[in-house]
């Protein structure tokens, strides 16, 4: 609204006017230009309402989710009082209550399970919640512990009251999460982004206004122009301004006066792929290649791949057997095959794998593409590949250290993607390998698996492994070996 009657005062056609001989220096030329100038306007005011509606909305579904946690919980202690004692209890309702719902407030907020970008991200808006309750739980109950009041406190109705509890905050807050995608639009952000003399791609943001139709000049000495950029950018989230090169200077002068988080798009440095741009001794540098995890990460992660792997042998090790007798059974040769795969830092390593094809069929160098219904793949071997148990030695790969439970998947050096190596289809290919090669990764759970007969199916893996490689965290490693377990069974696995 307050972007409507920004320029009130002045009649709309002669504000157009102004806006466009200020901009582009001439009034409209014709009646028709001038439509166009007042439509363009139009679209122009319609963004900004709506950009203007997405905080609103925003601070909306976040105190809904803040209902819906207190609901689950509430509604969750209430149910197992009814199952523990027949009847609701409200002396102990009430203290369990009364008792876990700050402590899991304060740790939900610090978890962040009530930022904005738990609106953007299914698992983030889960389990942020999921894990902040448990915590909630166990303090309380150490509470209860110190205390010595645990005698006076019914222990089945608590433990029932919070597994409740946790499935009731994932249902309610997948729902609200389903809702906000067509509540709130693509985005929850409110985001303007400022074209001055460059087109309006394809794919524009809801955020995207042309400069010339608001009378946006990159002169920091025009303080009019100031003063609407200040006024447009009232109540934003983030300020991005795409402008030709000329231009870019006196625009970084103009946009630091804002007190909002401002940027500026250079698309020559696309090519470039740079993690973040660093300070060096006063001048300005692209941070390129993040190296390698810290020493504490790669402890962490280290320690989680061998408590995993050794766990899985273990539990998995009759399976282990009966499937190396069927192989054994079902034709000649070693139940297991080894083939060189690259690994961390381009440096190669001898993976484990049960043997799928034929002894006398076998590709070491994975130089020809597995079809439908192959002819050196056994019939064990089918079964096997369908499932993913012929990848179940690599868990001896991780325990070695060769690989990990979850990072890009490894790959054989003459493995093709259509007709042109992986390294040929594109270069960023030798990225992936600043971590350790996974049994499973990003890439898989989103079902990026199988077979690369076409170059474009590469390239959607190695825009996954590149993104687990920037965003790492033991958090996220939990996450994909969850999912993991949901395409075990995939079409492309043959």
């Amino acid at each position: 609204m307050m972007k409507t009657l920004l320029f009130a005062e002045t009649p709309a056609s002669e504000f157009e006017a102004a806006q466009y001989d200020e901009a582009v220096g001439k009034p409209p030329a014709s009646e028709a230009e001038a439509k166009l100038v007042t439509q363009q306007f139009a679209v122009g005011e319609k963004v900004l309402a709506n950009l203007g509606k997405k905080k609103e909305r925003r601070s909306k579904l976040i105190a809904c989710l803040a209902v819906a946690d207190i609901l689950a919980i509430a509604c969750s202690f209430l149910f197992a009082s009814i199952v523990r004692f027949g009847y609701i209890d409200l002396s102990q309702l009430s203290n369990v209550l009364w008792a876990i719902l700050p402590i899991y407030f304060a740790i939900a907020l610090n978890n962040k399970a009530y930022q904005t970008s738990v609106l953007t991200d299914l698992w983030k808006n889960v389990s942020r919640s999921v894990v902040a309750f448990l915590m909630a739980a166990s303090a309380m109950l150490l509470i209860l512990f110190f205390f010595k009041s645990s005698s006076n406190f019914s222990r089945l109705m608590f433990g029932i009251g919070t597994v409740s509890a946790a499935l009731s905050i994932i249902a309610l807050r997948s729902l609200i999460f389903r809702f906000s995608k067509n509540y709130i639009g693509k985005t929850p952000y409110a985001d303007l982004c400022i074209y001055d003399g460059v087109a309006i791609g394809p794919d524009r943001s809801e955020g995207a206004i042309e400069a010339v139709h608001f009378g946006l000049v990159a002169d920091p000495s025009n303080a009019e122009a100031v003063n609407r950029l200040g006024h447009l950018a009232s109540g934003m989230d983030h300020v991005i301004v795409h402008c030709p090169p000329e231009k870019r200077e006196r625009w970084v002068f103009m946009l630091r006066a804002l007190d909002v988080k401002s940027e500026i798009v250079v698309p020559e440095l696309n090519s470039i792929n740079a993690l973040a741009i660093k300070r060096r001794n006063k001048s300005t540098s692209l941070l390129i290649s993040a190296g390698q995890l810290r020493w504490d990460q790669k402890l962490v992660k280290r320690t989680f791949d061998i408590l995993v792997s050794a766990l899985a042998l273990i539990v998995l090790s009759p399976l282990l057997l009966i499937i190396a007798i069927l192989i054994r059974l079902d034709s000649k040769g070693s139940p297991l095959f080894f083939q060189p795969r690259i690994a961390l830092g381009n440096r190669r390593f001898n993976i484990w794998k049960f043997r799928s094809m034929r002894i006398d069929m076998q590709d070491i160098a994975a130089g020809k593409l597995t079809e439908r219904d192959d002819p050196r793949i056994t019939r064990i071997g089918a079964f096997i590949r369908k499932t993913s148990i012929d990848e179940l030695p690599q868990l001896v790969n991780v325990l070695k250290g060769d690989m990990s439970m979850v990072g890009p998947r490894p790959h054989a050096e003459k493995a093709l993607a259509g007709r042109s190596l992986y390294w040929e289809v594109d270069s960023a290919y030798w990225h992936r390998h600043v971590v350790k090669p996974g049994i499973t990764g990003l890439a898989q759970v989103r079902g990026h698996r199988g077979n690369t007969f076409h170059e474009d199916q590469l390239r959607a893996r190695l825009r996954s492994d590149l993104e687990y490689v920037a965003k790492w965290s033991i958090f996220l490693d939990c996450r994909i070996v969850f999912m993991t377990f949901a395409v075990l069974f995939h079409k492309n696995a043959f």
